[in-house]
């Protein structure tokens, strides 16, 4: 998206084809993500405590176990972050095509018709 180093005075350079470009990354992590998610969930559900007895596997349970949901719940979080990122991305790009096409409709040259040297009052010019 611009910039490159340089200052060329630019506030803003942003292009419609990085932003098209960018979307779709988003929307495949947040679905990788919400994979990964669900698996890790439905496989603690299914093995208990998998982490054992030992002394590490205690102290491991120890930690983990009450902040089992709260790290469900971020990374729920996450996912539906990542899909924001995806859908804001793409209204973005949607928008700026939108908005180039207003603007360029109001900047293009109007054409009047000419009526014999009269305007359309029908006086003379």
């Amino acid at each position: 998206m611009g910039g490159g180093g340089k200052d060329d005075g630019k506030v803003l350079d942003i292009k419609i084809s990085d932003i098209k470009a960018a979307a779709p990354a988003f929307h495949t992590q947040a679905q990788n993500l919400g994979k990964a998610l669900t698996q890790l969930i439905k496989t603690l559900d299914h093995l208990g405590k998998p982490w054992g007895e030992d002394k590490q596997g205690k102290e491991f349970g120890e930690k983990y176990s009450p902040l089992q949901h709260s790290i469900e719940t971020s990374a729920g979080i996450l996912v539906l972050g990542l899909t924001s990122i995806h859908e804001a991305l793409v209204d973005m790009a949607d928008g700026h095509v939108d908005n180039d096409l207003l603007i360029q409709g109001m900047f293009k040259k109007l054409q009047i018709p000419k009526h014999g040297g009269h305007d359309d009052a029908g006086g003379a010019k």
